[in-house]
């Protein structure tokens, strides 16, 4: 146990007084939460206390009972996007120590760590969808976060049923890769390791860049990533123009590929964890995969030099919980957003849908999927883990609709609005049942809809030299319909307006720089009509 200053949470008895639920003991451990009175909010960790109550396997924890697996110091804040708007709120944690560092425990079994969550579910009515995610992953991936059931005081208000897990972030018991100090500035140490995401743009994590290429051709939107480690106040320039460049070179690679050739692309990433990731994102139907919250990383070159896919992050809007874009139904796959959202502001990048153009790549799907339903994925383990699940969860979730009342009504985005918790919990094992049974019958022809001959291809543009020295002539190499291209310094003045690109395959342009232009970086721009298809910098030496 890690314990502070014996003082420091003398008032945790006057919680017995204050709980909106006859709330006294749990199967579950118990969470104590206490701010100071203090309101918690959303973009910045205030210090708070926290103890939890822990007395071991088959054993029943009390709120009487004292501290035994932490009671100290945390940062805590609120966590989420869609989920900003639910009152049972989610919640960011660091452990720290007096002096307000970060402090590293070992909470409830989980490897030694500082940076945690709390998850609450209110609009999976089952409580158990974002833990059953989970243990897909850890059975399939290199890693995924570990979770635990606890019941969660907080101020000393009860506040119910909540998911304690791991978070995504470099570490030797999370994501395995080596870490980046402020000199690894070349050569080997350069080259490793990143965590980087597909996300919106408001998730707090700096180093965002826009892809040159759009989701598929002829969207109007764009996929953005961010750099999630090192954090923005720790990478250097070097380093973030390397992750930069490597996964735009991954792309023009990967757009430059045809079917029935050799998969260059193999270079460049480890298949079997892009598999792995597709697997566990369609078997649960995470409307959400693919485009939002989707990880991948690099580790440095002299460890491992491909770029991996995970590790799988937010079900909240999966196992057909969801009443949108074809989020119910146990039948069809996530990896057909696209067509069934067309409008949505985030789509799935073109990288899966010309993978899956690959019949090699096609094949280590089915062979996965076929291993894990043979191994870990069968339906006895299927259904063993719901039992379990629901059985832990029996009293605990009681209390918890007691105090968040919402069976029975609809919470955004329910398609299915249970009258009970067994309601909610037995659609969940049948809409399971039925989707792992759908996809038994359907996974030899997991492949894109259309032919890859008539397929349209992924555009891509690349610019050389760059960086340039002495010549003004440049050359523009892509796959687009006609687009135009324009130069830009670095206060943004226009220095080359609009130069066409005539459309086709395997297109080869010349464009002239201005005469006497100085040395520095410069931007480029390329445009069909309004929308921007491509962008880059241009170095000048």
């Amino acid at each position: 146990m890690y314990r502070l200053l014996p003082t420091l949470f003398a008032f945790l008895p006057l919680f017995l007084s204050a709980q909106v639920v006859n709330f006294t003991q749990s199967n579950l451990p118990i969470v104590v939460l206490n701010t100071g009175g203090q309101a918690i909010p959303e973009d910045q960790k205030i210090t708070a206390g926290m103890s939890i109550i822990y007395n071991g396997p088959g054993q029943i924890n009390h709120l009487t009972d004292p501290p035994n697996d932490y009671n100290g110091l945390i940062g805590i804040e609120i966590r989420g996007s869609s989920s900003l708007t639910y009152e049972k709120k989610n919640y960011s944690i660091e452990t720290r120590d007096l002096e307000g560092d970060d402090f590293s425990v070992p909470l409830l079994g989980m490897p030694n760590e500082s940076d945690w969550a709390l998850i609450s579910p209110l609009n999976d009515k089952s409580l158990i969808r974002d833990v059953m995610a989970y243990w897909f992953a850890t059975s399939a991936m290199d890693w995924a976060p570990r979770t635990r059931f606890v019941e969660v005081m907080l101020n000393g208000e009860y506040i119910g049923v909540y998911v304690l897990l791991e978070t995504v972030k470099r570490d030797g018991d999370r994501v395995d890769i080596a870490g980046l100090k402020d000199d690894d500035l070349a050569g080997d140490s350069l080259t490793g390791g990143y965590i980087l995401a597909m996300d919106k743009l408001n998730t707090g994590v700096g180093g965002d860049w826009i892809s040159p290429f759009p989701p598929y051709v002829g969207a109007w939107q764009s996929t953005w990533f961010q750099i999630v480690y090192p954090k923005d106040d720790d990478i250097q320039p070097e380093q973030r123009a390397y992750i930069e460049d490597y996964v735009t070179d991954f792309e023009h690679a990967l757009a430059q590929w045809t079917p029935n050739s050799t998969p260059t692309y193999a270079s460049w990433i480890d298949t079997d964890s892009w598999v792995d990731y597709l697997l566990v994102n369609e078997v649960t139907k995470n409307i959400d995969a693919y485009r939002l919250s989707a990880y991948f990383y690099k580790d440095r070159d002299d460890n491992d030099p491909l770029l991996k896919m995970g590790p799988v992050w937010d079900f909240n809007i999966a196992f057909g919980i969801g009443d949108y874009c074809d989020a119910q139904p146990f039948e069809g796959w996530v990896k057909d957003f696209n067509d069934n959202c067309p409008d949505d502001a985030w789509q799935i990048h073109f990288w899966w849908e010309k993978l899956l153009r690959d019949g090699a790549f096609q094949a280590q799907i089915k062979n996965r999927w076929q291993t894990l339903r043979a191994g870990p994925w069968s339906d006895a383990n299927v259904h063993t883990c719901i039992d379990s699940l629901t059985q832990l969860l029996a009293e605990p979730a009681a209390r918890n609709f007691q105090r968040w009342p919402v069976l029975g009504t609809y919470v955004w985005p329910n398609a299915f609005i249970g009258q009970s918790w067994q309601e909610e919990v037995d659609y969940l094992d049948t809409w399971l049942a039925d989707r792992i049974e759908w996809i038994d019958g359907n996974i030899m022809s997991i492949g894109p809809a259309v032919s890859v001959d008539s397929a349209p291809w992924a555009p891509y543009f690349s610019l050389y030299p760059n960086p340039v020295s002495d010549t003004r002539i440049l050359t523009v190499e892509y796959n687009a319909d006609e687009a135009q291209f324009s130069l830009f310094d670095f206060s943004g003045h226009r220095l080359l307006d609009r130069h066409t690109l005539p459309g086709g395959l395997q297109q080869k342009q010349t464009v002239t720089l201005p005469e006497g232009l100085p040395e520095g970086v410069y931007f480029y721009t390329i445009e069909q009509g309004e929308r921007l298809v491509g962008r880059g910098k241009l170095v000048k030496m």
